[in-house]
């Protein structure tokens, strides 16, 4: 069997940071500029992810990266990191990312909390798979803080008769930020308290009570691995939804590093489609 050719990686943008800001206790906003974002600005996605490169200070090295170069001369500890997120918004020379921050937990997190203008950040030109149809009946948005900006897009994108729900997990009122929606569409959030993050049913539950209205509807849910498996137990076990109507991904696993997560996506435990 021929296997299927890797993919080419997608251009590199040298960014430099333009400000912080902390959104809520658990969500920092960072804005960066660019010289040629039309990439981003013509992208019909709503979930336009990126992939960011980190690379240890120490290293001098200057960007863009060739990453196949450098995994050919340094040694494994000092390779690049890559974090995938999701792009707020983009505003002309400018881009917004949102990262969940949890104390000193992580990579990105800590980086993005300390942020300074003027620093470097290198991003891919964006990806993504989903936008509001507008032919659908009826919209469902679920996730956790780590989908909160995809799901902000996406409400912003709907057609101002647009109807349905974004129900969205967060520790707490603290962590809530207001979000533009149509009329007909409510956002409900759902506090998990001091549970940890991943560790509560509570989308799942709150999906499967909600009354599925009638017609064709469309599905956004992204979040936690074990928590988008529930869901899709709701979409099409219960619902009986097609593939078409939903995109559904985790965006993280709870008790599992970042990379460890990335090459458990190739293992069973990680298929969630």
């Amino acid at each position: 069997m021929n296997e299927r050719p890797a993919r080419p990686p997608r251009p590199q943008h040298v960014l430099e940071v333009v400000s912080t800001e902390r959104l809520t206790p658990h969500l920092a906003r960072v804005r960066a500029r660019g010289t040629d974002l039309t990439s981003f600005r013509e992208s019909p996605y709503t979930d336009r992810y990126v992939k960011i490169t980190f690379v240890k200070p120490e290293l001098g090295l200057e960007p863009p990266y060739d990453l196949a170069a450098l995994r050919e001369t340094l040694a494994p500890a000092d390779l690049p990191v890559t974090r995938t997120y999701t792009v707020r918004e983009v505003e002309g020379d400018e881009l917004a990312i949102d990262f969940v921050v949890h104390g000193d937990e992580g990579l990105a997190g800590p980086w993005a909390a300390g942020a300074r203008p003027g620093e470097r950040l290198v991003v891919s030109s964006p990806g993504g798979g989903y936008t509001p149809d507008p032919a659908a009946s009826w919209h469902l948005f679920a996730g956790d803080e780590s989908a909160l900006p995809a799901i902000a897009a996406g409400l912003e994108a709907l057609d101002s008769d647009a109807r349905g729900v974004a129900f969205v997990e967060v520790a707490g009122a603290d962590d809530e930020l207001p979000l533009r929606a149509p009329a007909g569409v409510e956002v409900a959030w759902l506090h998990r308290g001091a549970a940890p993050a991943g560790t509560t049913a509570l989308l799942a539950e709150a999906v499967a009570a909600w009354t599925v209205p009638e017609g064709r509807g469309q599905v956004f849910a992204h979040g936690e691995r074990e928590a988008m498996k529930a869901l899709r137990d709701v979409f099409f076990r219960v619902w009986g939804l097609d593939r078409a109507q939903v995109s559904l991904s985790g965006y993280w696993a709870y008790g599992r590093t970042e990379d460890r997560f990335q090459a458990e996506k190739r293992e069973p435990i990680g298929q969630i489609l």
